[in-house]
């Protein structure tokens, strides 16, 4: 007889048999027993795992793969051959395509314009008359889009608008009687949800990945708080359906975190209710308007929030307030902290662009602010989003005389009169930076508007401050440096941080 490779003689085989016997009377008088313990003690039934095939089925066929093309010169035949998919990445990301000559630009030797495939993208339909939603990144640049549906018919596209700064676009197919999807309810979605994602990765149509929602309010851009997944996302994927069990859309599969190029375990989708939004002005107005009020903003450290009586790092920090906006008419000060809009709370600095640019231009908005220790309300009238104005140049004019070094290692000087003006009277210039002030990070030419919520006029002024403080205790600037301003928290005797 042979148990687990070892052979057993005669006598062995007899003890092992006599006692392979007393174990199954054992476990037969045992086993009522255990009956008897009842369900509270009988282990949890393993879970099923989730089965996506009548879901893929349904939703499949109103996912599409996107195809651009581009007048491209011949001379360009003679760049080296790549994958759709890498080229679609390099672009995503803004890098050069190697051995290929600008889109937009004539390269040297002339010739021909001939249309060349230009990137490869995923998006689906959202209804039966052939309106199709996608990434902005997919289609912009294109001067063809070519959608493929799933049955293989390759329709031309109309481009009915494209959004940058959420990454989303609609085009239009000519067809009807469409399938198109189901749009879902992101408020519902749960971290740790199974979801699926739908799309083209490297060109590969109607590719399905399955994964897990791992956070939602992910501050990744300025306008949209993403669904962040590990469902295998490549490039390719762009613009294509992220879906819950219930086979609705949920988002947009937009971005990925890479090293390599490709999937690493991390990817993020545009919230659909933000990006149907987005859609239905475009579809109105070929165009998304947005309110802006003209502010820089910066988050607000649990350092910063103590050291100047905030309490808990919330709301927004105004590092610059551009001239002649509905900021700055507003009475908004470089160094304030907005810290509501309209009564709700700003818990992140990001969700303040959100906020405002969801505001339809020309409402008067109350936003609270935290300045030097104390809240004021302030009444801005919100304007329509532009480009950016251009910087005003700084006036050259010679500063007066520094003072001597303080104690934390800073020497400064009162500013030339124009700047005073600019800044409203305060401000001081850091002429020479050492010890403390140095480790803390200030530079030389940063301008100090305020030192521990007390608002700086003049050098002699924060000489005397500095001086009085206690040395023990940390001490909270507000610096300006170039046309950012933001807080920085010195500590006389050790280490610093910003």
């Amino acid at each position: 007889m042979r148990i687990d490779g070892v052979l057993l003689g005669r006598q062995a085989r007899r003890g092992t048999l006599a006692a392979l016997a007393a174990l199954s009377l054992g476990a037969a008088l045992a086993a009522p027993a255990r009956a008897q313990q009842g369900p509270a003690q009988a282990p949890a039934q393993a879970q099923v795992l989730p089965d996506f095939t009548e879901l893929v089925e349904r939703v499949g066929p109103a996912v599409v793969n996107i195809r651009t093309l581009e007048r491209a010169r011949s001379a360009s035949r003679g760049a080296p051959e790549m994958d759709e998919g890498l080229e679609e990445f390099f672009r995503r990301f803004g890098i050069p395509l190697p051995g290929r000559p600008n889109p937009r630009g004539t390269p040297p030797g002339g010739g021909n314009e001939e249309p060349q495939q230009r990137g490869v993208g995923s998006g689906f339909i959202l209804s039966a008359d052939g309106f199709v939603m996608t990434n902005a990144h997919v289609v912009e640049g294109a001067e063809e889009v070519i959608v493929t549906l799933p049955d293989k018919r390759e329709l031309k596209a109309r481009i009915v608008g494209a959004d940058t700064r959420t990454d989303v676009a609609v085009v239009k197919i000519e067809a009807t009687g469409l399938p198109f999807v189901r749009i879902g309810d992101v408020g519902r979605l749960r971290v740790g949800e199974w979801v699926v994602a739908i799309g083209s990765p490297f060109g590969l149509d109607n590719t399905v990945t399955a994964g897990i929602v791992s956070a939602k309010q992910r501050d990744t851009g300025d306008y949209l708080p993403f669904i962040q997944t590990d469902v295998a996302i490549n490039p390719g994927n762009s613009g294509g359906p992220l879906l819950n069990m219930r086979g609705e859309v949920i988002g947009i599969n937009s971005q990925i975190y890479s090293r390599s190029g490709g999937f690493m375990g991390i990817s993020f989708a545009i919230p659909i209710d933000e990006a149907m939004r987005v859609a239905e002005q475009l579809r109105t107005n070929g165009r998304v308007v947005r309110g802006r009020i003209g502010v820089q903003i910066a988050p607000v450290t649990k350092e910063v929030a103590e050291s100047i009586g905030l309490g808990k790092p919330v709301g927004a920090l105004v590092q610059n307030v551009e001239a002649g906006s509905p900021a700055e008419k507003a009475g908004i000060e470089p160094g304030d902290i907005i810290t509501k809009v309209e009564g709700r709370t700003v818990e992140r600095s990001g969700e303040l662009p959100r906020v405002i640019g969801g505001t339809k231009p020309g409402t008067r908005t109350t936003l609270q602010v935290f300045r030097r220790g104390n809240y004021r309300d302030l009444t801005v009238t919100v304007a329509e989003i532009e480009p950016d104005k251009p910087r005003r140049a700084a006036q050259a004019e010679s500063a007066p005389r520094a003072s001597s070094p303080t104690s934390i290692g800073l020497s400064v000087s009162d500013l030339p009169e124009a700047q005073r003006r600019d800044l409203k009277g305060r401000g001081v210039r850091v002429e020479s930076v050492e010890g403390a002030a140095a480790r803390a990070g200030l530079r030389e030419g940063d301008l100090i508007l305020a030192l521990d919520n007390t608002e700086i006029t003049s050098a002699r002024q924060f000489t005397g401050l500095v001086e009085k403080a206690d040395k023990s205790k940390p001490l909270s600037v507000l610096v300006r440096r170039g046309d950012q301003t933001t807080f920085v928290v010195i500590r006389p005797g050790g280490g610093n941080a910003r």
